[in-house]
């Protein structure tokens, strides 16, 4: 006779516990979970590293690491006058064939501020320009990505380079130029600095502002790079824009523009992080696989451990519930009943009145037998199993 199994059933021998379906499950998945967590510390390590960005970067005022104030004094010692502009109308109205006017923080620039410095006669030395500035004011010049390496030798015949020799960029921006612009200090076919002729006036675009700061300006060719560049008119225009003030306009930028590197990068890492994670839970299953039990647990050693089980719980309703229903199962078909009608209360009087019909007992002790109240102690379970078997075997001899 088997046994249902009660809720709180004992896992049978060779059954994984929770334990081992948990360690199965973290070595599928350790993985992803270590690809993702170095992804994590990578973005938090550039992003400590990366420094930040302050009101007064490239300030030809400023004294602080980031700042441009000494290669403004530099200028001003060899001759060449430098004024500071913070608007670009004020810039345009300042400069004029004999200036060079160096643009820098162009993401602060309005569309009506570029559109007013397509008229300037001047040079013009574009520091890290954003696209809308580019397109604007360097035709035929084209970003092209982000380079990384440190320095780089000139490799182009632009007196300026060639004079001042390796530049240290650190982290640049790259540009292709069309028709007959000068490239130089190229690194893996990238160039960190462009030359183009713009009708009248001359267009460098240079994609690092790292050699214009107080901190690197003593590094390598910067400061003659720059002397060379800045000083070849005679006086410079420095445009540093201040922040637009409200209802001035918002500049062209892109959102790409005006997000650091570092967070570029997290996003990067982020977007395949996702894609790593689904393709590895939407992986094609294969067919179902049989394999053999490890252990056979016999029928017996079941039935009985689950009887241990409902006996130290003082489950005598659920086991008096699970003898009820399995005679039910085996009378049902022996009746000639279908197999459904044993679970269904409403068919338990036609199955009573069968079994009646089949053994020498009235409907009155079948039906007791069979949906009757539960056992009060050990002993009326026992005898509920006894009489059970006597229906049973009553019904197949008759």
């Amino acid at each position: 006779m088997v046994i249902e199994s009660p809720a709180q059933g004992r896992r049978t021998q060779g059954e994984p516990s929770a334990r081992q379906v948990a360690g199965r499950r973290w070595r599928s998945a350790r993985g992803v979970v270590a690809a993702l967590f170095a992804m994590v510390v990578i973005a938090v390590i550039l992003a400590a590293l990366r420094p930040s960005d302050s009101p007064e970067r490239l300030d030809p005022t400023s004294p602080k690491t980031d700042g441009s104030r000494a290669l403004a004094e530099i200028l001003k010692q060899h001759g060449t006058p430098v004024t500071v502009a913070r608007h670009a109308e004020e810039a345009v109205d300042r400069s004029g064939p004999s200036t060079v006017m160096v643009v820098t923080r162009s993401e602060r620039l309005t569309q009506n501020d570029i559109d007013r410095m397509r008229g300037t006669q001047g040079a013009l030395l574009l520091v890290e320009p954003t696209t809308p500035v580019l397109e604007a004011l360097a035709p035929g010049v084209e970003m092209n990505g982000t380079s990384f390496a440190n320095a780089a030798e000139p490799g182009c015949s632009l007196q300026a380079a060639t004079l001042a020799g390796t530049v240290a960029f650190d982290q640049s921006q790259t540009y292709e130029a069309s028709g007959n612009g000068v490239v130089c200090y190229r690194a893996d076919d990238q160039a960190r600095l462009v030359q183009v002729q713009d009708g009248p006036r001359t267009v460098t675009v240079l994609g690092s502002s790292a050699p214009l700061t107080n901190r690197h300006l003593a590094e390598e060719g910067n400061a003659a790079l720059l002397m060379n560049l800045a000083g070849a008119r005679q006086s410079v225009v420095w445009l540093a824009p201040d922040m637009p003030t409200e209802g001035a306009g918002a500049g062209q930028e892109s959102l790409t523009d005006l997000l650091p590197f570092g967070v570029k990068l997290f996003f990067l890492e982020l977007v395949f992080a996702v894609v790593l994670v689904a393709l590895w839970r939407g992986r094609r299953l294969g067919p179902v696989v049989a394999e053999a039990l490890p252990v056979i647990v016999r029928s017996a050693e079941t039935v009985e451990g689950r009887a241990r089980l409902y006996r130290a719980a003082r489950a005598r309703d659920r086991a008096a519930g699970a003898l009820r229903s399995g005679a039910r199962e085996r009378l049902v078909p022996l009746l000639g009943l279908p197999r459904s009608s044993a679970q269904d209360p409403a068919a338990a009087q036609e199955i009573v009145t069968a079994v009646a019909r089949r053994t020498a007992h009235d409907e009155a002790y079948v039906g007791a037998a069979l949906y009757g109240p539960d056992p009060l102690d050990d002993a009326g379970l026992i005898a509920l199993t006894a009489v059970l078997d006597d229906l049973e075997r009553q019904v197949r001899q008759s």
